[in-house]
């Protein structure tokens, strides 16, 4: 009796085993088995998520929060710009001969007027001194010449000389005249090659490093030049900006409305100097699909050099009342932006947003919430619209 139980018990646990598939009644018995397992799993899961959910509603959340704000928010066009003197002069000699020496420290700050170099002036010396003696010599000649002029004059009035020799002298006179002005001419150009052995800065600026030391042979020829110098204040900044930005610029340009620029260091952490728009050029570059602009700025300070990297932020507009709230806040769906706000009540709420421009660490909402209402920061990313929180720490939007 005990062998035909055991028997008949391992019959019915290995039944699924020995369902015939091509059996239709077997069949049937398979689905019904799987169904009720789908069912099992389907509820078991259903309530696993249900819990959670009731979890996370009735489980208060600790959040950092902001409140939402308004203020007037400068619009910004950002680029990358370089810096350039307002006026580049590359110092060269007009003359040739020997640098005796150039009396500035390399980097010295230098106004107009002020001796940059001295070339050895003695042939040029001589040379005025040659002139002047042949002036003297041509002019000493003319005045006789006009003398023995008023001489024939008279004679030939009294008919006691030739029309001939009177003829003579006065052409005579006219040739001094003409060897006068030619050795005034040439005093003149070596006077003019003299004043040129002392180069004056033309401008005021800041000087580089001297390019030539005293005791080189310098010539008109040369490319290098003595030195350069730089006008540093004020300084220009030269920028690009791409074609569809170029509309609001210009709407800004032709109402006659001063645009700001601002100029920071690499790192866009530091301002280093503030200006306004000057200058937009003509037409767009075909290659790249840019305009370029510039921006004047004092550099009363001299933190910009020629030549530097800069970003620039250039304002085209202000925003009037506008709705900011930190970057943080603003979550990312299927849908678009959200944020989720916490009312008074701590319970969180999630709403669909349209974003503005964004400043710094702060974006303009221009709708979805309105100012005063609270969004959550940290801790967001647990929240699910319904849920309880309670706020650790209330910031301010940073405009």
């Amino acid at each position: 009796m005990k062998n035909n139980s055991t028997k008949k018990k391992l019959n019915n646990k290995h039944l699924l085993h020995h369902l015939d598939p091509k059996n239709p009644i077997h069949q049937i018995i398979v689905f019904i088995i799987g169904v009720v397992i789908v069912l099992v799993i389907y509820k078991f899961l259903m309530g696993i998520f249900s819990d959670n959910h009731n979890h996370n509603n009735d489980k208060v959340l600790l959040v950092t929060a902001a409140t939402a704000k308004s203020a007037n928010v400068p619009h910004y066009f950002t680029a990358l710009g370089s810096v350039t003197p307002t006026i580049t002069v590359t110092v060269k000699t007009q003359v040739n001969g020997i640098l005796l020496k150039t009396p500035f420290e390399d980097g010295q700050y230098v106004k107009t007027g002020d001796l940059l170099a001295e070339i050895d002036p003695r042939e040029y010396q001589a040379l005025v001194t040659q002139y002047e003696g042949q002036l003297a010599r041509d002019q000493a000649l003319l005045a006789t010449a006009k003398l023995d002029l008023i001489r024939y004059e008279t004679l030939i009035k009294q008919d006691s000389v030739s029309k001939q020799i009177y003829d003579t002298q006065k052409l005579l006179v006219q040739q001094y005249e003409g060897a006068v002005k030619l050795d005034q001419g040439q005093l003149d150009a070596a006077r003019v090659n003299l004043t040129y052995c002392k180069i004056y800065s033309p401008v005021t600026g800041r000087v580089g490093i001297a390019l030539v030391d005293p005791g080189n042979f310098v010539q008109t020829t040369d490319t290098t030049g003595i030195v350069v110098v730089n006008t540093l204040q004020p300084i220009d900044v030269e920028f690009t900006l791409p074609e569809n930005q170029v509309p609001s610029v210009m709407a800004a340009i032709n109402k006659k409305i001063p645009l700001n620029c601002e100029a920071y260091d690499r790192d866009q952490g530091k301002i280093l100097a503030k200006g306004t728009l000057t200058a937009i050029d003509n037409q767009m570059d075909p290659t790249t699909g840019t305009v370029k602009l510039k921006a004047n700025f004092p550099n009363k300070d001299n933190r910009l050099f020629a030549n530097q990297f800069v970003n620039i932020k250039l304002q085209i507009d202000t925003l009037k009342n506008a709705t900011i709230i930190p970057t943080a806040a603003i979550q990312n769906g299927s849908k678009g932006p959200y944020v989720f706000v916490v009312d008074k009540q701590n319970k969180v709420k999630l709403k669909s947003i349209v974003t503005g421009i964004t400043q710094v660490d702060d974006t303009v909402i221009t709708s979805g919430i309105s100012p005063g209402e609270v969004v959550a920061l940290e801790g967001a990313d647990k929240l699910v619209n319904g849920s309880k929180a309670k706020i650790m720490v209330n910031h301010k939007a940073s405009k």
